[in-house]
């Protein structure tokens, strides 16, 4: 089913933003005292739930909602706002509380900030990873859970390699990202980098491959990320030390965009396979085999990303083809029991 939404007008809500700076360990429970910062924005949307189940968040917020990222109490969501429309920079992050819909502002510089689906909010270190395209070219960041603009830190820093969509492992030490020359788009290359510096960057996969998406699996001893090969990209998994490369998806059309389950068991992807206009999002054991459709919609569904419960799952939506689009939304639906 093709949802359409009207236009809703310009209103000033509130938008929430942390003060100062703020590391947070993981025995904290006090969350820091907010400033109230007044914006202009839209209205809350009205709720939506689609055929399928899909029940979109309502954030009040314009611009293009992109890859959401799970808050390690599963209460928010971190996202992407592109503000030119799908994959339109500048960017920002944002996080979404998703009780309240309250939003408020963690990175915001005008430059293309971008957060990665999947483990990118790490529950040890309370740290976000993310890519900006800040001078001179994109290298990754890493910034307090409850931080504010300009209290990231420069995680990686090479003058003719850019570096893209980070995920961290999971006792929070090392980021895993892609890389390819600067000002080449082809031959992505997964890279591996000890936070504190103490370690030269490991390239995991081979130079004249397209590898690209990296995530850690919740064990910290796999990786999965995502290979063009034969006209198509497919799922792969490695191990951590970039050994033992497996390819898990099978069949026509591409898949992309993957993340693993809490419990490190499946994996979850967005493809058009079995001959779908759109793609729509599957689930399939992380050793491969028989993939399954969990979102039925005629339009695109992308980027998920697992809940730490196991429950749910959020991801990016649009009623056709994003790509010029004024952008997605934000949705999340339930995990069949079997996957939980």
């Amino acid at each position: 089913m093709r949802i359409t939404v009207a236009a809703i007008c310009s209103f000033p809500v509130t938008l929430l933003v942390a003060a100062g700076c703020l590391t947070i360990s993981p025995r904290q429970t006090k969350l820091p005292a907010l400033t109230i910062v007044p914006i202009s924005t839209m209205t809350t949307p009205p709720d939506i739930q689609r055929e399928d189940g899909a029940r979109r968040v309502n954030i009040p917020v314009d611009g293009s909602l992109q890859n959401p990222v799970w808050s390690p109490d599963v209460n928010s969501l971190l996202f992407t706002r592109f503000r030119g429309g799908y994959n339109e920079e500048p960017a920002d992050l944002f996080v979404v509380d998703l009780g309240s819909s309250s939003i408020r502002v963690l990175i915001s510089d005008g430059s293309g900030n971008v957060n990665l689906p999947g483990s990118s909010w790490n529950p040890l270190t309370r740290k976000i990873v993310y890519s900006s395209s800040r001078e001179p070219h994109d290298e990754i960041y890493l910034v307090d859970d409850y931080g504010s603009p300009g209290d990231e830190v420069k995680i990686t820093d090479r003058a003719n390699m850019v570096a893209y969509e980070p995920s961290l492992s999971p006792d929070g030490q090392w980021v895993v990202f892609e890389s390819h020359e600067l000002d080449v788009e082809d031959n992505g290359i997964i890279v591996k980098y000890r936070i504190d510096g103490t370690m030269p960057y490991q390239d995991l996969t081979n130079p004249n491959e397209d590898s690209r998406q990296p995530n850690w699996s919740p064990a910290g001893d796999r990786m999965l990320y995502q290979k063009f090969s034969d006209g198509q990209w497919d799922i792969w998994t490695m191990n951590s030390d970039g050994t033992n490369h497996q390819k898990v998806t099978r069949g026509s059309g591409d898949k992309t965009d993957a993340s693993f389950s809490p419990d490190g068991q499946w994996i979850v992807y967005s493809s058009n396979e079995s001959g779908l206009a759109f793609a729509n999002l599957f689930i399939i054991p992380v050793s491969g085999g028989n993939a399954v459709r969990i979102t039925r919609y005629e339009g695109y569904d992308g980027a998920p990303s697992w809940s730490p419960d196991g429950k749910k799952i959020a991801f990016e939506a649009y009623p056709g083809d994003p790509d010029d689009s004024s952008g997605t939304m934000l949705w999340i639906i339930d995990v069949p029991a079997l996957y939980q």
